[in-house]
C-alpha cells in the first residue's frame, strides 16, 4: 500500500511524462483493435450495398470505377453512357433499369439524378419533407441535411465536379422537398433528384424567354433569346425542354435489377463481346476482390503495427530507465532510511503498474468509442 502511495505521488508530479506514457501505451494497445473494426466493419458496409445491387451497366474501362461511382458514389469515374443502353434493358424485357446521373455535386455531397424507382429499390423513405416531383427539386440525404443544417424549403446551388468541366454547366438552384431517413450507407450523404434536373445542369435542357413581347405603343418585338435559368420556378417551368435525341443523352451508370436469375444470366452474356463499348458488371464479384486486396494490406499494417509497438515499448522502457536513473539520489536516501532492495523494486513495479491500468482503461474507452460510432466512421471512410 506504501508502495502505491509513494508511486502515484510520485507520478502526480511528473504529470506531464506520466500523461505522455499513458496516451503511447494506450495507442499501442488500441491501434491494432480499432484498425481491426473499421476493416471489419468496411468489409461489411461494402459487401451488403454491393450484395443488395444485382447488376450495374457502364462504359467499358475499370469495372471498379465504375462499381464505386455507380454503386457508393464516389469520385472515380468512367466514360458516360448513353440513355440508349438504359432503353436496351428495357426493351430486353428481362430486367428493371435504373439511370444514376452522378456528374455533379453540391456542397462537397454527390448529386444523384436517377428515377423514383431508385428509392424503391434502396428502401429510402422520406423523414421529413415530401419526395420529388417537379423539375429543380431534390431531397436531401440524412448526413448532408445535418452537416449542411438544411431542411425543406431551403436551396442548394450545383456545381461541375471540377474547375476545368464548365463547358455546357450551368449552376443550378435546386428546391429542397424532402430528407431521407438515416440508412447508414452512402445514400446519406447524397442530394437526389430527377435524372432530367441533372441533364438541365449539364446544359441539354434550358428554358426560353417570351419570343414575342408588346411595348406601351403596341408595337410587336420578337426576342429568340435564349435564357439559361438558374432557378426553375413555377413561372418558367413550362418553358424547359430538352434538345436532341432522347436515346443520346449522357447517364453515369444504370443499375439493373434482374426480374430473375436466368434473367440476370442472359443480360450478363449479352454484354460479354470485348468490342461493345458497354459492360455489365456484377458489384458483389468487383467488391469482393477489393476486399480481399485491402485484407493483404492489413497483414502487411498489422506486421508494422507490430513493429512500431515494440520500438514504442521499448522507448517507454527507456523512458522508465532514465527516470529511475535521475532519482538514484532519492534511492541513497531511501536506502540509508532502512528500505531494502525489495522496497525499491516494489515501488518500481508500482509504477508500472499504475501506467499500465491507466493505458488500458484510455485503450478501452477509445477502442469502445470507435466500436460504437464505427458505422459513422466507416461511412465517412468510403466518402472520402
Amino acid at each position: 500500500m506504501n508502495a502505491l502511495f509513494l508511486a502515484l505521488a510520485h507520478l502526480r508530479w511528473t504529470w506531464a511524462r506520466s500523461l505522455v506514457l499513458v496516451v503511447v501505451g494506450a495507442l499501442i494497445l488500441s491501434v491494432p483493435m480499432v484498425t481491426q473494426v473499421l476493416l471489419r466493419g468496411s468489409e461489411q458496409a461494402l459487401t451488403q450495398r454491393a450484395e443488395a445491387t444485382p447488376l450495374v451497366l457502364g462504359a467499358r474501362g475499370s469495372q471498379l470505377d465504375l462499381v464505386m461511382g455507380a454503386v457508393y458514389f464516389s469520385e472515380d469515374r468512367t466514360l458516360p453512357i448513353t440513355r440508349a443502353a438504359e432503353d436496351d434493358v428495357w426493351d430486353s424485357g428481362l430486367a428493371l433499369p435504373i439511370p444514376l446521373h452522378t456528374a455533379f455535386q453540391t456542397n462537397g455531397a454527390r448529386i444523384v439524378g436517377t428515377s423514383l424507382d431508385y428509392f424503391d429499390f434502396r428502401g429510402l423513405t422520406i423523414a421529413e419533407g415530401r419526395q420529388v416531383a417537379l423539375l429543380g427539386e431534390a431531397v436531401l440525404g440524412a448526413q448532408v441535411a445535418d452537416r449542411l443544417e438544411l431542411e425543406p424549403g431551403d436551396t442548394v446551388v450545383s456545381a461541375p465536379e471540377n474547375l476545368f468541366d464548365l463547358d455546357g454547366v450551368y449552376p443550378l438552384e435546386l428546391q429542397i422537398t424532402g430528407v431521407l431517413a438515416a440508412t447508414g450507407t452512402p445514400d446519406d450523404e447524397a442530394v437526389f433528384t430527377d435524372v432530367k434536373t441533372a441533364w438541365v445542369i449539364a446544359g441539354i435542357g434550358h428554358g426560353h424567354e417570351d419570343v414575342v413581347t408588346a411595348d406601351a405603343e403596341g408595337n410587336i418585338t420578337a426576342n429568340a433569346a435564349i435564357t439559361q435559368f438558374q432557378r426553375i420556378t413555377s413561372d418558367n417551368i413550362d418553358s424547359f425542354h430538352f434538345h436532341g435525341s432522347a436515346s443520346d443523352y449522357p447517364l453515369s451508370a444504370v443499375l439493373v435489377v434482374p426480374y430473375d436469375t436466368r434473367s440476370g444470366t442472359i443480360l450478363r452474356g449479352r454484354y460479354l463481346d470485348p468490342e461493345n463499348p458497354v459492360q455489365m458488371t456484377v458489384p458483389v464479384e468487383i467488391v469482393a476482390g477489393l476486399v480481399d486486396r485491402i485484407f493483404r494490406i492489413a497483414t502487411l499494417l498489422d506486421a508494422v503495427t507490430l513493429v512500431i509497438g515494440i520500438a514504442a515499448l521499448g522507448a517507454i522502457a527507456l523512458s522508465l530507465f532514465l527516470a529511475w536513473s535521475l532519482r538514484a539520489s532519492e534511492m541513497e536516501t531511501a536506502k540509508r532510511l532502512g528500505a531494502g532492495k525489495f522496497t525499491i523494486v516494489k515501488l518500481s513495479a508500482a509504477e508500472i503498474v499504475l501506467l499500465g491500468a491507466c493505458s488500458v482503461c484510455l485503450a478501452g474507452v477509445l477502442i469502445a468509442a470507435v466500436t460504437t460510432n464505427a458505422d459513422g466512421l466507416v461511412s465517412w471512410i468510403l466518402a472520402l
